[in-house]
């Protein structure tokens, strides 16, 4: 097996441009499972880890941008006034895991069950690829394209996850086996935007790609008291939103869940989402 080892993003994207079947690795903490099960033989490596133009993130102009080699650990630490990316980086398999695992490699592995990627899609996050011929930007949801697939060319490398900065509550949950070390069964990020009066709500691991849930939007933004914020929120219209959010899961039955575990998973997790991203906008107002 050849292992390429550039030390520039410009020598990376090179590199991909003349081994287009070099697979890029970081962290590798996706890529060694499914080699070790013998599910991947890599004819090539493309180790992107020494290439600091990945490693970097900003906001600046309204926009986030946050590359695609920083590990869950930093973002964890340094994006914590981006609540629910931080709550989905702590979830993420073990400190020794989240020192390795980086945001492009759950994005490039495309699994529903990735947890950065409800957030980035509740963020109407758009993913940034380049290759030797330039770079290009696609929004979240044209970019996954099924079960571990993505638009993604054989010559293009993932640089980084872009949005626009959104200042307001929101919140991040999964259902799991075990609290450590657990692929979720069921997940979500619900974002408030108080400005334009929405709500964004992304379920992950209940359909092949992470789904927004429109029908369930529209109706908790419709039924948030926006100009009277010390006036809670029924407790009828946060049942409703929650069954509203499990009619957008499209789940099956595997060895992790039922089908019918899921839905229900993603109503109770709906549920708390919603009062607790409304009581931290009341308490905030």
């Amino acid at each position: 097996m050849e292992v390429f080892l550039p030390r520039s993003l410009e020598e990376a994207l090179e590199l991909k441009a003349a081994h287009p079947e070099a697979v890029p690795v970081a962290g590798g903490t996706d890529l060694w499972v499914a080699v070790n099960f013998g599910r991947a033989r890599p004819p090539a490596l493309l180790d992107l880890s020494r290439v600091q133009e990945l490693k970097t993130w900003d906001a600046a102009n309204g926009r986030v941008r946050v590359g695609a080699g920083m590990t869950f650990a930093r973002i964890e630490r340094e994006l914590a006034a981006f609540r629910p990316l931080a709550e989905a980086s702590r979830s993420v398999g073990s400190p020794q895991i989240r020192n390795r695992a980086t945001i492009g490699g759950n994005v490039a592995t495309a699994s529903p069950a990735g947890d950065s990627i409800p957030v980035l899609a509740a963020y109407a996050a758009d993913v940034v690829v380049a290759s030797s011929s330039g770079t290009r930007t696609e929004p979240w949801h044209a970019f996954f394209t099924g079960p571990k697939r993505t638009t993604l060319a054989p010559d293009e490398l993932i640089v980084a996850v872009d949005w626009p900065r959104l200042d307001a509550p929101g919140a991040f949950a999964k259902v799991g086996t075990r609290n450590a070390m657990v692929i979720s069964i069921a997940g979500l990020c619900l974002q408030l935007d108080p400005d334009a009066r929405a709500v964004r709500l992304a379920l992950g691991s209940v359909a092949p790609t992470v789904v927004r849930a429109p029908e369930a939007e529209s109706f908790a933004a419709g039924s948030i008291p926006w100009d009277e914020p010390d006036r809670p929120l029924p407790e009828g219209v946060i049942s409703e939103f929650g069954r509203s959010a499990a009619a957008a899961a499209r789940p099956i039955d595997d060895v992790r869940g039922s089908a019918a575990y899921r839905r229900h998973a993603v109503e109770v997790l709906a549920r708390r989402a919603l009062r607790w991203t409304v009581d931290d906008w009341r308490s905030a107002a």
